[in-house]
C-alpha cells in the first residue's frame, strides 16, 4: 500500500495587502520536476484596520511591533482553523511566509511578522516559518523565493513572471536558475486607486482613459534599483516623492504607473530573449496592463486560470515547506547572491514525542 502524501498548508501574505493567500497541497517528485496537486485555496480579506496597521508598523515603536506580531499570528491561526474545516481537511504542515514589514538585507535583516507560535499553538499543526533570515546571514538577499518552485513546478513555461505588488521574474538557462525583482506594480497601481476611494483599478478602466506623461514616465524610468529586492521602504523613498510632485490627474497616473511597468518588463522579456512567459499575480487581471506588455515586449503571454494566478506563491510556500522537511534545498544563491544554496525555514513541532532514559 502506498505510503499516504504528506499535506502542507501555504500560507502568504503579500505586498499588494489583499489578503491571506492559503493554498493545501501535497507534492510527489518525478525526475528533476515535481508534479504538485492543490487540495483547496481561499483568500481570506484583510478588514480594512488590519490593513491599515499592516502598513503603519514600520512607524511604530517596539512594543507595537511585537503585540502586532502576535496579533496577527493569532488571527492566522484562526483563519486557517476556519479554512481546514470549512473543507473538512487536515494539514501535517503550515508553511508561512508572515507579512514583510522591514526588508534590508544590505544590513543583514529581513522581518516578516505572523508570529508562527501562535500560529502553531491555534492549529495544533507543525509550523514552519523563517524562510529568509538563513540566506540573508550567507550574505544573499533573502529574496525571491519563488524561484525553485517556478523551476521544479511550472517547468513547461520557459519563464514565470509574478505580477503582485513588485514584478518579478525567473527563468532557467544553461542549469542556472536567474531571479530579480524588475519594478513596483499594484503597490503603485493600488496606492493610485485609492485616492479616488477604489481599492483597485478593474481591467485597468481608469488607465485605459488617461494619457502617458512623459516627464513621469522618464523621472520613473530612470530609477535604478539595479535589480536590488525591492520593499516598501524603496517605494516610499523613490516613487511616491515623484507621485506626489506631479499634478496629473489619477487616471494620467494610473497611464503612465502602466506604461512604466509594460516598459520595464518588456526590457527584460527582449533583453533575455524570453519568448515564453507565464504571467500570474493580481496583476495579471489588469487586462490594460497586459495588453501594454503584449505589444510592448516580443513575448508570447500565457495567463492561466484564476487559481494559479490567485494562488501559485502560496502553492509555492507549501513546497519550500515540503523541500524544508525532506532537507532539500529551497533557496538558490544563484537567484539571491547568497555564499551558497540554503534549506531555509525554522520548525516548530506541534507535539513532541518525550524519549524515556
Amino acid at each position: 500500500m502506498k505510503n499516504k502524501l504528506q499535506t502542507f498548508l501555504g500560507v502568504m501574505s503579500g505586498t499588494s495587502l489583499d489578503g491571506l493567500d492559503l493554498a493545501l497541497c501535497n507534492f510527489e517528485p518525478e525526475n528533476k520536476a515535481t508534479n504538485f496537486n492543490l487540495i483547496c485555496a481561499e483568500t481570506i480579506p484583510y478588514q480594512l484596520e488590519l490593513t491599515n496597521q499592516l502598513k503603519r508598523i514600520h512607524l511604530a515603536n517596539a512594543e507595537s511591533f511585537v503585540k502586532l506580531d502576535v496579533d496577527f499570528g493569532k488571527f492566522i491561526g484562526q483563519q486557517i482553523n476556519f479554512f481546514l474545516n470549512k473543507y473538512a481537511e487536515t494539514a501535517d504542515y503550515i508553511a508561512t511566509h508572515g507579512h514583510t514589514i522591514f526588508h534590508n538585507p544590505l544590513h543583514g535583516y529581513s522581518t516578516q511578522i505572523g508570529n508562527a507560535n501562535q500560529i502553531c499553538a491555534s492549529t495544533g499543526i507543525n509550523t514552519i516559518y523563517d524562510f529568509r533570515s538563513l540566506d540573508v546571514a550567507k550574505g544573499g538577499q533573502g529574496a525571491p523565493l519563488v524561484p525553485i518552485g517556478d523551476r521544479d513546478l511550472f517547468f513547461k513555461y520557459q519563464a514565470c513572471l509574478n505580477l503582485g505588488g513588485i514584478a518579478n521574474i525567473s527563468f532557467t538557462k544553461n542549469n542556472i536558475t536567474t531571479a530579480f525583482d524588475i519594478c513596483f506594480v499594484n503597490m503603485l497601481l493600488n496606492y493610485l486607486s485609492v485616492k479616488i476611494n477604489k481599492p483597485f483599478d478593474n481591467n485597468g478602466d481608469i488607465a485605459k482613459q488617461g494619457e502617458v506623461n512623459d516627464i513621469l514616465l522618464n523621472q520613473l524610468l530612470n530609477l535604478d534599483f539595479k535589480f536590488a529586492s525591492l520593499g516598501f521602504e524603496l517605494f516610499e523613498r523613490h516613487l511616491l516623492p515623484l507621485i506626489s510632485q506631479s499634478n496629473q490627474s489619477i487616471s494620467n497616473l494610473l497611464a503612465t504607473a502602466c506604461e512604466y511597468v509594460a516598459i520595464k518588463i518588456a526590457t527584460v522579456l527582449n533583453n533575455n530573449q524570453l519568448t515564453e512567459v507565464l504571467i500570474t499575480g493580481g496583476g495579471s487581471n489588469n487586462t490594460f496592463l497586459i495588453d501594454r506588455i503584449r505589444k510592448t515586449s516580443n513575448s508570447s503571454i500565457i495567463i492561466p486560470d484564476n487559481t494559479i494566478i490567485n494562488f501559485k506563491e502560496a502553492i509555492i510556500f507549501a513546497y519550500l515547506g515540503y523541500l524544508r522537511v525532506n532537507n532539500k534545498i529551497n533557496c538558490l544563491a544563484s537567484v539571491t547572491g547568497a555564499s551558497s544554496d540554503s534549506v531555509g525555514g525554522s520548525v516548530i513541532l506541534a507535539h513532541v514525542k518525550c524519549i524515556k532514559k
